[in-house]
Parts: structure tokens; sequence; C-alpha cells
């Protein structure tokens, strides 16, 4: 059964301006450590792919908390709620403290899709409950 379905378009050349005005500790209120690690790594390499990627996680995070039907208030937070990806590609909602613990007491489980092109990153997140 759906609970919540969430979408956000981000618009990227804003994220670029929060980092020229505040650079990492914009990323680090945003990302997750392993995230971070990630942008960091990305950045180094060719930092527009950086921008995209913190782009991406912005706006996936913010997809999912429309989803749950919360916004950024506790227990959704930036850094517990962190996009991996599986060895697939595919990316996936991993949680931390006390969302993980909020959203496994629902016996919730979330999907979502990220994209980006040069101006904008998109998302789309649909959380759904599990049959017990």
């Amino acid at each position: 059964m759906i609970y919540g379905i969430g979408t956000d378009i981000c618009d990227v050349r804003r994220i670029r301006a929060s980092l020229e005005r505040h650079g990492d500790r914009f990323a680090g209120k945003i990302l997750s450590e392993a995230e971070f690690k990630t942008w960091k790594e990305r950045s180094a390499r060719w930092p527009e792919r950086g921008v995209r990627y913190l782009a991406t996680r912005f706006s996936a995070k913010e997809a999912f908390s429309k989803a749950i039907g919360m916004g950024m208030v506790m227990p959704m937070t930036w850094r517990l709620c962190e996009i991996g990806k599986l060895a697939s590609g595919k990316p996936t909602v991993v949680l931390h403290g006390v969302l993980k613990e909020w959203f496994e007491a629902r016996g919730l489980s979330a999907h979502v899709s990220v994209t980006d092109e040069t101006d904008y990153a998109a998302s789309f997140c649909v959380v759904e409950k599990i049959a017990p």
C-alpha cells in the first residue's frame, strides 16, 4: 500500500552558489559522512560532477521528506537520510538513527529515483507500507 509520494526539482545553479558562499560547510549540512566522502572525491576529479551529486542528494532527500509527510522536521534531518546506491547503480534510501527507528516502526519501505541535467536535478520517491 502506498504510504506517500514525494517529488522535488532543484536548481543546480542555486546549489553551486551556496557552495561558493559557504564551501564544505554547506555540503556538510546536507550530506551524511559517506555521501560527503563521495562528494569530495567527485569534486576533486570534476567539480561540476560534485555540484550535481550534491544537487541530486538535496533533491532526493526533499522528495523523501515529502513522501513520509513531514518535511524537514524531526526525526527527518538531512544527515540521517542518505541516498546510496546498490551494486547495480540503482539509488536507494539509507536511514540512520532515530529516523531509521521511526521508519522501521511503521513498516515502511522507500523507492527513489534521481536525475540531473545542466541546470536541474529532480527526484521522485515512493514510500510504501509493507504488508505484515
